[in-house]
C-alpha cells in the first residue's frame, strides 16, 4: 500500500450533474403548507428532496411535506423480522431527538413513517429503495432488507441535523414531499481500517461501523495482520494474538480481538449492512508473525517485533511446507467466523520477496482461500502472479505509478479479474490534506477534499473495461492515528465523497453541486459528535 511518488496534479472539473435537484437552491422542493408551520410568520422549510449524500438517483420534488409528531407510528409488515429490525433502528435514531415513542408496529395503516418489502420489484435490486412522502406518510420500499436500511438513511439525511442528537430537541421534524427512487451504481462501497499499526477496540470499530452506515457504504475492510501487530486470535498459532499483537506502532501495549470480539464485530456490521473484509496480510508485511513463531522464518530464527512503518523487509517463507501449513490453518479459522464472500490476501510490497517466490506463494495460497469457501481479494500487486477465476485486485497506485504497472493490471481485468478502484492519491483517508494537517502521511501528495472526489472510478485506469470495476474503496492506515479523533478527522469529510462515487450515477457527480450538499453534512457531524476537517474548499455553514 506504499509507493513514494508524489503528485500534485489536479483534475478537471467533473461534468455538471444532471439532477439538478441537488444543487443548493434546488427549487422549492421541501415548501411546507402553511397549517404545518410553527408560526405564521415564520413557516419551516424542509430539507430539499435528494439534497443528501449520496446524491439519489432520482429525485422528484412534488406535494406536502410529511411532519412527524408525537403520534407518528413506524409501521413495518406483520412477521417481517427484516423490516422490524430496520424500524427499530429507526426509532433508536428518532426517538432520543424527538422525544416522541414512535412505536414500531405491524398494525394496519397508510399513515406514519411505512416500511415495506416488495420481492418482486426487481427495479430496487439487492440495495435500491423508493422512498415517497406526502402530508400522510413516508414509505420507503424496497425488495431487500438492505435497501429498506439505506432508505432510512436518507430519510435520516432529509430531517434536520438536529435529530442526530441524543437530547430532546425543538422540531419541526420535516420530510419534504415527493419521490425518491435510488439504487448503487457499484456493488461494492468499502471502507478499510487499519488495526495493525494500531490497534482499534471493538466499541471504535462500531462506532465507524456507524458512520460509514449513514453514508450507505457496504463493505468494511479490516486490515489484521502486518509488520507491527497481528490482531485476531487463531487457535491453532495462539501466539500470534498474545505476543504477536502485544505492541504497535510507537511501541504501545496494542491488543488483539479474540474470536468472540471478531463475531461482534461482524454481527454489528451485519445489522448495518455492512459485510466484513477480514484481511491477513502476506507473504510481506508479516513480521508480527515471524517473530511469534521462528519456525516461520527460513532461517529457523525468530525476529524482534517491529514497532516503527517501513514497509517491505519481511516475508514468509516461500520453500517451507509449514509455511502453507500456517496459512491454511489461518484462512480456516478466520473463514469460520467471517460470514461473508471475501477473504482479503494482501499481496503488497513483498520487496524482499524474489518475483519467482512470489507467483509460487500466490498459486498455492489463492487454492486454500477457494477450499474454505472465500473468494480472494488482493492488493493489485497480485496481478503480476495469476489472479484466481473470481478474484478481485485493489488498485491503490496513483498518478505516478508506471505505465507497466498499470498496464499489468489493466489486462488482468481483461482476463476477468474484477478491480477495487482505491488510489492512494484520491481514496486513502490516511494522506495530508495539506503541508499543515497534524496527522497522516504525505507520500502520496496531500489529497484535499476536492480532490478525494472529483475524479471516475469507471474510467480512472487506462485500459481497464469498465464493466470490470467492482466499486471503490477508501483505505485509513493508521501509522499516525492512535484515537476515533484521529480516525474522524482524516475520514471526514472525505470519506462521503468517496462513498457518493460508488453509489452515485456518474451523471451526479459535480464538484459545484456536492461541495454545498457536503457542507451541509456538518450540523449533522456536530451533532454525532464527529471532529472534521474544515477544508476551506467547502462552503461551510456560519453561525
Amino acid at each position: 500500500m506504499r509507493t513514494h511518488h508524489r503528485s500534485h496534479t489536479r483534475p478537471a472539473v467533473a461534468v455538471l450533474g444532471s439532477l439538478l435537484l441537488v444543487a443548493a437552491g434546488a427549487g422549492a422542493v421541501g415548501a411546507v403548507p402553511a397549517a404545518a408551520s410553527p408560526t405564521a410568520a415564520a413557516p419551516a422549510a424542509a430539507i430539499p428532496l435528494g439534497q443528501i449524500v449520496p446524491a439519489p438517483a432520482k429525485a422528484t420534488a412534488g406535494g406536502s411535506a410529511y411532519r412527524i409528531t408525537a403520534s407518528t407510528r413506524i409501521r413495518v409488515e406483520d412477521g417481517s423480522r427484516d423490516a422490524r429490525r430496520v424500524g427499530d433502528h429507526l426509532a433508536d435514531v428518532l426517538r432520543p431527538s424527538t422525544g416522541y415513542k414512535l412505536p414500531v408496529t405491524d398494525d394496519d395503516g397508510r399513515d406514519g413513517i411505512r416500511l415495506e418489502l416488495n420481492r418482486k420489484d426487481g427495479r430496487l435490486g439487492a440495495e435500491g429503495y423508493r422512498l415517497t412522502s406526502d402530508g400522510r406518510s413516508v414509505t420507503i420500499v424496497a425488495r431487500e432488507a438492505a435497501g429498506l436500511f439505506h432508505g432510512v438513511q436518507t430519510l435520516r439525511q432529509q430531517l434536520p441535523a438536529k435529530v442526530e442528537a441524543n437530547s430532546r430537541q425543538s422540531g419541526p421534524w420535516l420530510v419534504a414531499g415527493g419521490t425518491i427512487e435510488d439504487t448503487p451504481r457499484y456493488d461494492w462501497r468499502g471502507a478499510h481500517l487499519d488495526v495493525s499499526r494500531h490497534f482499534f477496540g471493538v466499541d471504535q470499530v462500531k462506532r465507524y461501523i456507524d458512520e460509514l452506515a449513514l453514508y450507505k457504504v457496504n463493505k468494511l475492510h479490516l486490515h489484521l495482520s502486518d509488520d507491527q501487530g497481528w490482531r485476531i486470535a487463531v487457535d491453532s498459532w495462539p501466539k500470534l494474538a498474545t505476543y504477536g499483537g502485544s505492541t504497535q506502532v510507537g511501541g504501545g501495549a496494542g491488543g488483539y480481538y479474540t474470536k468472540a470480539q471478531y463475531k461482534e464485530i461482524v454481527r454489528y456490521a451485519a445489522s448495518r449492512y455492512l459485510e466484513v473484509v477480514p484481511e491477513i496480510d502476506m507473504p510481506s508485511h508479516t513480521n508480527a508473525a515471524l517473530a511469534s513463531y521462528a519456525e516461520l522464518n527460513c532461517d529457523g530464527v525468530a525476529p524482534p517485533l517491529y514497532t516503527g512503518t517501513e514497509v517491505g523487509f519481511s516475508s514468509l517463507c516461500v520453500d517451507k511446507d509449514i509455511t502453507y501449513e500456517f496459512v491454511d490453518d489461518v484462512v480456516r479459522e478466520l473463514a469460520a467466523i467471517t460470514p461473508g464472500k471475501y477473504l482479503h490476501i494482501g499481496g503488497d510490497e513483498a520487496h524482499s520477496t524474489s518475483h519467482e517466490d512470489y507467483v509460487t506463494f500466490m498459486n498455492k495460497v489463492q487454492p486454500i482461500v477457494a477450499k474454505y469457501g472465500k473468494t480472494v481479494v488482493g492488493w493489485h500487486q497480485l496481478t503480476a502472479a495469476t489472479p484466481a477465476k473470481g478474484a478481485l485486485a485493489q488498485y491503490w497506485g496513483t498518478e505516478g505509478t508506471s505505465a507497466a504497472e498499470k498496464a499489468q493490471v489493466a489486462e488482468a481485468a481483461k482476463n476477468g479479474t474484477g478491480l477495487i478502484i482505491s488510489p492512494a492519491d484520491r481514496t486513502y483517508l490516511d494522506m495530508k490534506y495539506d503541508k499543515d494537517t497534524p496527522l497522516g502521511l504525505s507520500w502520496a501528495g496531500y489529497v484535499e477534499v476536492r480532490r478525494s472526489y472529483d475524479w471516475d472510478p469507471g474510467n480512472y485506469l487506462t485500459g481497464a473495461p469498465a464493466s470490470a470495476v467492482r466499486g471503490v474503496e477508501a483505505p485509513l492506515w493508521s501509522e499516525t492515528l492512535t484515537k476515533t479523533a484521529d480516525i474522524e478527522y482524516m475520514a471526514f469529510p472525505r470519506l462521503p465523497g468517496v462513498a457518493e462515487l460508488g453509489w452515485s450515477p456518474a451523471a451526479t457527480h459535480d464538484w459545484d453541486t456536492y461541495k454545498v450538499r457536503l457542507a451541509a453534512q456538518a450540523p449533522r457531524w456536530d451533532a454525532l459528535g464527529i471532529g472534521y476537517y474544515k477544508s476551506p474548499q467547502v462552503p461551510w455553514p456560519t453561525k
